[in-house]
């Protein structure tokens, strides 16, 4: 951090999720955080309020970095940034299916990285309950509009269903550990239930979609020896990018409160 103990902060892809967070910066919504650059693949010019970097300049410039871009740049940058002595603050959590990129980036350093738990909650709790003994089950069901799920691995049968579709159909089944990689930009929450939960093959995830879904749903069920819980969230998906839900910028921001110290926060 600098003398004034501001922390600078960077962040990659200027969409959804960026655009949001990086106004709310610029704004001073978040005393104690500056936004000093944006990275992204696009010439931005007058759209972006702070200077446009490549991502070494950025890597070297800012005290952390905020992910908004997708799995792929956890992928190849993320163990840079860590090394350089930079945090990272990932929103693509599904990048951690990976386990070995996962393994890899909570052992890099000095610098740190977080993640945040984005569209979901509960997560708190899972963890808390994981510590008192390993849960039987876990289950969550993610359902959104059909053409935000759409895939280029798709057959014809299964598009046809869902472009047809008058009511809910189950487009995979399957755990944490197979279905983010199927949906990059659609069930990150899979993967963050499953950091919660501690193991990838304990979440059994099932991704419905339903033309008549206003709201993106996520509906966790999870019971062990301890108790049994559930949580339910419906959210409003973003207006320019309906893959995502529109609290999901505003929980990037929750967390970066967290991490820059912001007083009075609920961890």
């Amino acid at each position: 951090m600098s003398a004034a103990q501001t922390t600078r902060i960077g962040i990659v892809g200027w969409g959804a999720i960026g655009r949001v967070v990086g106004s709310a910066l610029m704004e001073g919504a978040l005393p104690g955080a500056e936004l000093t650059c944006v990275v992204d693949n696009r010439p931005l010019g007058e759209a972006a309020p702070a200077p446009q970097l490549t991502f070494e300049q950025a890597i070297a410039d800012c005290d952390l970095i905020v992910e908004a871009a997708g799995q792929g740049v956890v992928r190849e940058w993320g163990e840079r940034v860590l090394a350089a002595g930079t945090d990272l603050l990932v929103a693509s959590t599904g990048a951690l299916t990976d386990e070995d990129l996962s393994k890899k980036l909570l052992a890099a350093g000095p610098g740190r990285v977080y993640f945040t738990g984005g569209a979901v909650g509960g997560l708190d709790l899972l963890q808390a309950v994981r510590a008192m003994g390993p849960l039987s089950e876990v289950r969550l069901t993610t359902t959104k509009l059909p053409s935000t799920l759409e895939q280029p691995w798709m057959d014809e049968e299964l598009l046809g269903r869902m472009r047809t579709a008058t009511g809910p159909v189950e487009v995979m089944s399957g755990t944490a550990r197979d279905v983010p990689v199927k949906f990059p930009k659609s069930t990150n929450v899979a993967a963050s239930v499953a950091l919660a939960v501690g193991d990838l093959d304990a979440v059994h995830v099932s991704v419905v979609a339903d033309p008549a879904a206003e709201h993106t749903s996520h509906v966790i069920e999870a019971a062990g020896a301890h108790g049994s819980y559930r949580f339910e969230v419906r959210h409003l998906p973003d207006a320019a990018n309906p893959a995502t839900s529109q609290v999901v910028p505003y929980a990037v921001l929750r967390s970066l409160g967290a991490v820059v110290g912001r007083t009075g926060q609920i961890l």
